[in-house]
């Protein structure tokens, strides 16, 4: 049976039986209170439970990329049947940190310079929208929201906080633009690609005290152009921003020492994204 330092879970998995679902619950309850994204409704089935205890495994490296994740042990580990957890590998499936196949079932996610460029792409033409669309519903909420999600940014980057914290907040506040849009379909398509960009954030180190404040300046003129209602500036300071972060990730998996080999034509394939 796998570890619970392997593993990645608490100890309330090594507790007895009776009572153990309604305990493991309160404690997941807890743990999403404090995950990367407060999403528009609370996740309260064991599936999610179970779900939020690899999602953490995962992004601290307790497993490896490629890793196979097996069901019967995480089942004995976390004294779940293994219903919950096949619909924890769902709901990781969907955020792109799990990869399903019928004949090996769950594996990590090995995330590659073509995922950095499709991922990044992909979140360029959203991102670009969900400020449109921000701006044209300018609801005084949301804007305060935002405001206040710079402000607990600025606060944390004035710290020494940690490349985890810096990055959640990074991503956290993108999710408030994407929900001040107002556009159910649009949040679900950043959704299934929110996870991989904090993940991508956290490679080699990117949170780094420059990227931090260049990060908390560049949200600030963000924040600022849709207050003021200048759309075009503002798709165009979304735009860099993730051309920013793009260039920056891809270096650090690149260079120096590449953390995958590609051959000519997926490294030609990688750089077509977000070069301009």
């Amino acid at each position: 049976m796998i570890s619970n330092r392997r593993s990645g879970l608490s100890p309330a998995s090594e507790q007895s039986k009776d009572g153990l679902t309604g305990t493991r619950l309160a404690a997941g309850e807890d743990s999403l209170r404090r995950s990367l994204v407060a999403g528009p409704a609370p996740r309260t089935s064991l599936g999610d439970v179970v779900a939020e205890r690899l999602r953490d495994a995962i992004l601290n490296e307790e497993f490896s990329p490629g890793q196979h994740l097996r069901e019967e042990e995480i089942s004995e580990s976390l004294d779940v049947s293994r219903g919950p957890v096949r619909d924890a590998f769902l709901i990781l499936e969907r955020e792109g940190l799990v990869r399903l196949s019928r004949h090996r079932g769950a594996t990590v996610v090995e995330l590659q310079l073509e995922d950095l460029g499709e991922v990044y792409s992909l979140r360029s033409a959203l991102e670009s929208l969900a400020v449109r669309l921000a701006i044209r519903r300018h609801e005084p909420a949301d804007i305060d929201r935002l405001s206040d999600s710079l402000a607990e940014l600025q606060v944390a980057m004035r710290r020494k906080t940690t490349k985890q914290a810096a990055a959640r907040l990074d991503v956290n506040f993108h999710d408030v633009i994407f929900q001040a849009a107002h556009h159910e379909r649009l949040y679900k398509s950043w959704s299934n690609i929110r996870m991989q960009v904090y993940w991508f954030l956290l490679s080699r180190n990117v949170a780094g005290p420059d990227w931090r404040q260049n990060m908390a300046r560049s949200h600030g003129r963000i924040l600022s152009l849709i207050q003021a209602g200048d759309e075009v500036q503002a798709v165009d300071a979304i735009g860099e921003h993730i051309r920013v972060a793009y260039t920056r990730i891809w270096s650090a998996l690149a260079e120096p020492a590449p953390s995958v080999q590609m051959t000519p034509s997926q490294l030609d394939t990688a750089k077509s994204f977000l070069l301009e």
